[in-house]
């Protein structure tokens, strides 16, 4: 072979003697051959692949660019080098000059080669990026391998003259012209069609160089530096990462997979069924006959028992993986093919230290050798990242495009899945699979591939190991091993501290939800302190957790720290003591110990991919149940068009399950067109049932439904998305003005969208929760109207709504004169006064049709109808007018026309309630029932109206920290730490560190030992000395981080106490206006998730901060010992640095919190669907439901592909700044060979190798601790909210006061917050003792203002209150409130036992309790508890009823027996039982007591001594009713409206 060579080139091919110099030279022959050979290979094998797009006839051609043209000219002018060359040759040959056989060849390669590229370049513009990788790597290998011809023929020239000038000339042009062509490429040659696309995302069209180094990322990190990123800056996603692609491809495999799956489970059941029959076949025969029966009827109860449990077990299994494999595939080889080089040249870095180190102890090596090594060394370490960096970015773009694709697969599932299936999981669990689950394949997406990688690199390094220390790697090994239980068994321990500390946070939690629900309480009883009391006492516990928890994390961090040292220790201790003629020289230790370093990191990540292995497991068997369940099946509803009816019911036979019983039996039902059918029927009748039934939710079992026309559907509850209210009614629909105006009109929701802060484009919270029962419906109901079906479904629509506004929508909407009354009505109602206006009445008995015609008909048929009217009817004409009656007074703004219904409002949820007490003043112009929960602020109000109502925004936006944390806040972590602790920790680290060097050091010197005692015997006193020494630093190191974190442990817990401790007594603290304008989430989140950051998150970001900043001081430190000169290579590295990492770390923490802000609508909307699922289908808007939720995925994916981007874009830049150090340090070590030893060698470019990885981690750190402390900032911002007036002052109140409980009010003026009108407008009256006082007043006159102003919850804004001749302003909060005694109108309970909810600082004995509990009536209930007074009330008082929570709350003013009693009389849901018991015993029990009652129903105060009427906040008028009935005024109108003629007709 050689020989042939030769003769080729008309020289020596290959001739070792040439390397064996100071200024060797590779042989002019294997430079005209391998050398060309290589690139020219690469080109040809792969280049004609980048000839396909051409083949594509669809892609059109994209312009021509100046890059362009200027790429192709210099390819042409290569072809013209080559061509001349070619020339020359034959020139030659007609000189006969005998050319060579290779001056033929490799021009004529070269012609070939150039034309190719021409051909590639023109290929690519039918691509988005025109610049091809392939050409691009081609470039460089042939500038690589041109560097040998190009350095020996600047050699020979400069000996000799010059033999063959035109050859040299030729060279050297083409050298020149591939050099700009490698450096053009390195640009993006975008087209001009291609410019918008570029700037909406400019990696499509990126070069290969920027693509391989993030660079064309780098605009949007400058860009995220200079101002806070916002959703519209972020580029979009490149249209194979969008949703609808991906999950199309999903889509495509899942079906086959899953039918695949399906067809094996039927064989499993089939087989479980035969086999199930065999046992009963066995069964039946041997058994006493009479015994048979009984036992065959356990066994078959058994086995239905059984076979329940067992069938909802069996789900089609195992196709998701596969079909996560078959989508993926693409992504997962390529990333398999990266992480492969990256594991091997992992191994050829240790192999060059080695070399490098007898390099420098060899004083005959040449110097030629220790550049090359350098080179090397940097060029695996680039390739190494480059692999790396590829890699990681493919695996987290599977792991976003796995979560995608799974929550649109979940998401489209949940739009058909039919009612069973959806019975098996509550919303909750299904939001689950979505966040919790796909979140699950996305982590374990970017720790897949260690599962195979890890195994490799253990096996690769032990190899390794072997071959450098033989089998003493063993011991090494062993102690790893040793390892691994010790942790797993920490690891178990400090996982039980943390469910049992879950306890307490849960416990912690839920009391704090109940004082922030139930403030108002605590304040006017003045119980803060003793809840303060219970939340400590759980703290208190927390924090024991804590610190145990701790201590176990410093053992684990010790056992952590020693293992690295420990592993070396035992090998090199093992291979020394083996054998005398074991040396321990710098090559071995050193390559060694970056093996150990490698072996690290797989065995600590193996444990951690098993168990996130695992956990995904669980996640897919749940996952594959949920995507596997049955879909729902609507075959039996038919579209056929049948004339002259509508609905079409024959012989139709519904149940909830498949084999579940028939809740509608044999229905047959023909409706007309344009006919109005009423369904009635007992409660559990199956009308709602039917309903279902005509939507398809139910399961058929025979008989069909024929449905013409489209449906629209008003649920019983109703479904209201989280929208402007406006999107609630269109769902979807064009707009068309009047018609929304006549809806909106005629569903009686004008007066709501005054009351509205921004009419109807108020944006309704989530479930609708700033709306009151009855204004939900009426949406739905206009929801359905504005659709303009032909079809209504309206299941009891009217049952929410006050009967005044029933009436009032039947003649509007759904009677005969209605807007509907063209249209086909099913209605299913309860109430029997408009069953008379109906053309037809179906009457339901348990699921079967037992009668229906006409009101009439029905009526003289005397069946179950008749004796259903009889039973009902005449007992609902009268409470109906009652309510009506009362209904004026309570709540009822009159509009000038009587025409216009009034609000109704249904009991509300408490928070509403005190909600609507709160804003009652600004109800003209505000919400009424604003909810205190939903956060969400009414941008589009402010759109609207510019001059912004006053407090018509109660929430205020929550401030979002953006830029750079202050530096204050870590100083005022240090300072909760405590100076001490801090001091004392970073000494610790420090000693650490100082131990850590002169380990190394240590080591050094010790492998020097190798070239002492050359050729002598080593001597074992020295042996036993460097392992002593040795081991005693490495035990030093361990020791002091030990302290240190343990230190560390009390620091933080002191900092969690004092934090908690601060944040707690403020909130406390605070005025109600506050509570008002804040939504209690809000304040639960600082109590929940930023304590549990400053707890348990920030120590550890901190801890590692340290430790990762020490190491790296410590590394470059050592490089500089041994090569001093480094030190000046660090400043510039380290400006670059300090920059990428200011640069990253802005823009990183942005859109960290752009992914959660753009990741809880995903949720919450999917939530809302799952709710609303019946609605969505009825309408028939599935598609533009995944549409909505394609849209919220991709704006999430936008964000999260960003961050994973920019982290790529860092750790590249980083990798980088870690190869040049190790370039560096070993290019010095080359340099300065002379002056160094073997060891100090080994030991600086040994830590260099390990620079990369902590370079990594101080950047993640810093970013997450920037990330962390803010939560002492939030925390921070609640501790310096203003206070209100201190609980006890100087001036205490004598005591008994108040003795005679005489109220004065002296020009009293209030209100709510700076910016609003006075709510009280100058009162003046006096209240003399024991009178008992009734307030009136129509909604928002200042009732509710006036008991605040009582207890100071309002502080007056002029004038003053005097009680028994004090003014009340003078005294504190606590003196005043606990002499004071109030009713509230809703009774709120706390969680804790009965006894607490009466008298929680224990003042009053038993016996005092027993009776006030007598008086209270709940004597003989609390007797028969069996607890009795230690009864446990659940959360907000659940397992009480509303009357009995509303007598403890008497029994609380009973057991206080105040000289002042106040009773806001409850609006809620009191029976009239309760009621009366509450008056009787008032009246008797307080009857040397001053009462005021605020009355929202007149009867109650009828017999008061006098009367206040309150209007607009001033009184109107005062005096007894008697006088106030026969004066003609306010009162008396009111009295009126209530049916009250005299003072007589008390409330019973």
């Amino acid at each position: 072979m050689s020989s042939a060579l030769d003769k080729f080139c008309g020289s020596v091919f290959w001739n070792s003697s040439f390397l064996a110099h100071a200024d060797a030279d590779l042989p002019v022959c294997f430079q005209q051959t391998v050398l060309v050979w290589i690139p020219l290979g690469f080109l040809w094998i792969f280049g004609p692949w980048q000839l396909l797009p051409m083949c594509k006839h669809k892609t059109k051609k994209s312009s021509v660019t100046k890059l362009y043209i200027i790429k192709q000219v210099l390819a042409v002018l290569l072809l013209l080098t080559a061509v001349a060359e070619l020339a020359l040759t034959f020139a030659e040959e007609a000189r006969h000059e005998h050319p060579l056989p290779v001056q033929y060849t490799n021009p004529s390669l070269y012609i070939a080669t150039w034309i190719l590229v021409l051909v590639i370049q023109d290929a690519r513009r039918f691509c988005m990026r025109r610049d091809s990788g392939i050409l691009f790597i081609f470039w460089i290998l042939s500038l690589l391998c041109g560097i040998f011809p190009f350095q020996s023929l600047i050699r020979k020239a400069l000996q000799a003259p010059i033999s063959d000038v035109p050859r040299f000339v030729l060279f050297y042009i083409s050298y020149g012209l591939q050099l700009l062509l490698f450096f053009i490429s390195g640009f993006s040659d975008v087209a001009a069609e291609a410019k918008e696309i570029s700037k909406k995302n400019p990696e499509i069209t990126s070069s290969f160089l920027s693509f391989i180094t993030f660079d064309w990322y780098t605009s949007m990190v400058i860009k995220g530096y200079r101002k806070p990123l916002e959703m519209e800056d972020l580029w979009e996603l490149k249209d194979k990462d969008k949703i609808k692609t991906i999950s199309a491809a999903l889509h495509k495999n899942m079906k086959t997979l899953l039918k695949k799956a399906q067809a094996e489970m039927e064989k499993r059941k089939r087989k479980k069924k035969l086999r199930e029959s065999d046992l009963d076949l066995g069964n039946q025969m041997n058994k006493a006959q009479s015994q048979d029966v009984l036992v065959l009827e356990e066994k078959q109860t058994k086995k239905k028992k059984k076979k329940a449990k067992g069938d909802s077990k069996d789900f089609p299994r195992g196709w998701l993986l596969k079909t996560l494999f078959k989508t993926f595939w693409q992504n997962l080889l390529l990333s398999v093919a990266f992480k492969l080089v990256h594991d091997i040249l992992v191994f050829v870095s240790p192999q060059l230290l080695k070399l490098l180190i007898s390099f420098v102890s060899d004083p005959d090596a040449f110097a030629w050798q220790g550049y090359l090594y350098s080179i090397l060394l940097f060029l695996v370490a680039l390739v190494q990242s480059i692999c790396l960096q590829q890699h990681f970015h493919l695996c987290f773009q599977l792991g976003v495009s796995v979560r995608a694709s799974l929550m649109a697969a979940i998401y489209k599932k949940a739009l058909t899945v039919s009612s069973t299936t959806r019975k098996e999981s509550t919303v909750g669990e299904t939001v689950n699979l979505m966040s919790a689950d796909a979140q699950r394949f996305m982590d374990m997406a970017n720790f897949l591939h260690q599962l195979w990688s890890c195994p490799l690199q253990i096996v690769l390094s032990i190899i390794s190991l072997w071959a450098e220390l033989g089998p003493s790697v063993l011991a090494g090994i062993g102690v790893m091993l040793l390892l691994i239980p010790i942790n797993g068994f920490l690891v178990t321990k400090a996982k039980g501290i943390q469910v049992k500390n879950m306890k307490n946070k849960d416990e912690r939690m839920k009391i704090m939800n109940e004082i922030l629900n139930g403030i108002k309480i605590l304040k006017l009883f003045a119980w803060e302190p003793s809840f303060e009391d219970r939340i400590k006492e759980i703290r208190g516990r927390e924090l024991k957790y804590l610190l145990n928890f701790s201590y176990l994390q410093s053992i684990s961090v010790f056992v952590f720290t020693c293992a690295p040292f420990l592993v070396s220790l035992a090998s090199f201790a093992v291979y020394v003591l083996v054998d005398e003629n074991n040396i321990l020289d710098a090559q071995k230790a050193f390559t060694s110990i970056s093996l150990f370093n490698v072996l690290r990191f797989p065995m600590a990540m193996l444990p951690m991919v098993i168990s996130s292995l695992v956990q995904t497991n669980v996640s897919t068997a749940r996952l594959e149940q949920y995507l596997g369940g049955e879909d729902l099946d609507t075959s039996a509803i038919h579209h056929d068009h049948i004339a002259g009816s509508a609905v079409r019911f024959s012989d139709a036979t519904f149940a909830w399950e498949q084999d579940g019983n028939a809740v509608i039996k044999d229905v047959t039902l023909d409706i007309t067109p344009g006919s109005l059918v009423a369904v009635v029927g007992a409660v559990g009748s199956g009308k709602s049932s039917l309903v279902s039934a005509m939507l398809g939710e139910m399961e058929n079992i025979k008989g069909h439904i024929n449905v013409q026309g489209s449906l629209a559907y008003v649920p019983q509850q109703a479904w209201i998305q989280n929208a402007t209210l406006k999107d609630n009614i269109l769902f979807g629909s064009e707009l068309d003005e009047a018609r929304y105006q006549e809806v909106i009109k005629a569903c009686a929701l004008l007066p709501d969208l005054e009351l509205l802060p921004a009419g109807d484009l108020t944006e309704i919270g989530e479930k609708g929760i700033n709306l009151s029962g009855g204004q939900k419906q009426r949406v739905s109901l206009a929801r359905a109207v504005y659709s303009n079906a032909d079809v209504y479904l309206l299941d009891d629509p009217l049952s929410a709504v006050d009967a005044h506004v029933g009436k009032y929508l039947f003649e509007h909407v759904l009677g005969p004169k209605g807007l509907l009354q063209n249209k086909t009505r099913i209605l299913v109602t309860h109430s029997v006064s408009f069953l008379p206006q109906v053309d037809n009445i179906v009457v339901l008995v348990a699921g079967a049709v037992s009668e229906h015609g006409s009101y009439s008909t029905l009526l003289a048929n005397r069946g179950a109808f008749a004796q259903f009217l009889n039973s009902y009817g005449f007992q609902e004409d009268t409470p109906e007018e009652k309510a009506a009656a009362v209904a004026l007074v309570e709540d009822e703004e009159q509009n000038d026309e009587d025409t216009e219904p009034c609000l109704e409002d249904g009991p509300d949820d408490v928070v509403t309630m005190t909600m609507k007490r709160e804003a009652s003043i600004q109800r003209r112009e505000f919400s009424r029932s604003l909810s205190k929960r939903s956060t969400k602020s009414f941008q589009e109000a402010q759109k609207e109206s510019p001059k912004k109502l006053k407090g018509q925004q109660l929430i205020e936006k929550e401030t979002v920290e953006t830029g750079k944390v202050k530096f204050s806040m870590y100083v005022r972590y240090l300072r909760a730490v405590g100076w001490m602790f801090s001091f004392g920790i970073a000494m610790g680290y420090l000693a650490q560190y100082v131990a850590y060097v002169g380990t190394n050091l240590w080591l050094s010197d010790w492998t020097d030992d190798a070239q002492r005692y050359l050729n002598q015997t080593y001597p074992t006193g020295q042996r036993d000395l460097r392992i002593g020494v040795f081991g005693a630093l490495g035990v030093a190191q361990a020791l002091f981080l030990f302290m240190a974190t343990t230190l560390s442990a009390h620091g933080s817990v002191q900092a969690s106490r004092v934090m908690h401790q601060k944040l707690l007594s403020n909130i406390l603290h605070v005025p109600m206006s506050f509570f008002d304008t804040t939504p209690t989430g809000r304040i639960v989140n600082r109590f929940a998730k930023d304590i549990f950051t400053i707890d348990e998150t920030i120590p550890m970001s901190f801890r590692s901060w340290l430790s990762c900043f020490m190491g790296i001081i410590s590394t470059l430190l050592m490089i500089s010992l041994a090569t001093p000169f480094f030190a000046l290579i660090i400043i510039p590295l380290g400006i670059f640095y300090y920059f990428v990492l200011r640069f990253y770390v802005s823009t990183s923490r942005q859109l960290r919190r752009l992914d959660s802000v753009t990741r809880s609508p995903i949720y919450s909307h999917f939530g809302e669907t799952v709710s609303g699922l019946s609605v969505i289908r009825a309408y028939g808007h599935q598609e533009r439901f995944l549409q909505h939720n394609e849209n919220t995925v991709d704006t999430n994916q936008k964000s999260v592909y960003s961050w994973i981007v920019s982290n790529r874009w860092l750790a590249v830049r980083l990798e980088l700044v870690g190869s040049l150090v190790v370039f560096f340090s070993a290019l010095l070590a080359v340099i300065s060979k002379g002056t160094l030893e073997g060891g100090i060698v080994g030991l600086s470019i040994s830590s260099a190798l390990n620079v990369t990885q902590t370079l990594n981690w101080l950047v993640r750190m810093s970013s997450e601790l920037e990330t962390n402390i803010v939560a002492v900032e939030r925390i921070h911002e609640y501790t310096t909210v203003k206070n209100e007036a201190p609980w006890v002052t100087e001036k205490r109140p004598p005591r008994g006061w108040p003795s005679k409980g005489e109220i004065q009010f002296i020009d009293y003026k209030v209100r709510y917050r700076p910016e609003l009108e006075l709510v009280l407008q100058g009162i003046t009256c006096d209240i003399r003792s024991t009178e008992k006082v009734g307030v009136v007043g129509r909604t928002g006159a200042g009732k509710s203002s006036l008991t605040n102003c009582l207890f100071r919850v309002l502080e007056a804004a002029g004038g003053k209150i005097v009680i028994d001749g004090l003014d009340i302003s003078t005294i504190g909060l606590h003196d005043l409130r606990q002499n004071l005694t109030i009713i509230p109108q809703d009774p709120v309970l706390f969680s804790g036992t009965l006894r607490m909810n009466l008298d929680p600082f224990d003042q009053y004995s038993d016996e005092e309790v027993w009776k006030a509990l007598e008086l209270a009536h709940l004597k003989t209930y609390v007797q028969e508890l069996p607890e009795k007074l230690l009864h446990r009330v659940s959360e907000g008082g659940e397992n009480l009823s509303v009357g009995q929570r509303q007598l403890v709350c008497l029994a609380r003013a009973l057991l206080r027996k105040a000289k002042i009693l106040i009773l806001d009389e409850a609006t809620a849901a009191v029976d009239l039982e309760t009621d009366h018991l509450i008056q009787t015993t008032i009246r008797s029990e307080f009857a040397n007591c001053t009462v005021l009652t605020i009355a929202h129903r007149l009867h109650t105060i009828m017999d008061s001594s006098r009367v206040m009427v309150l209007q607009a906040g001033r009184i109107m008028e005062f005096d007894s009713p008697e006088e106030l009935l026969q004066r003609e005024g306010i009162f008396s109108s009111m009295a009126k409206d209530a049916g009250i003629v005299s003072a007589q007709t008390t409330a019973l």
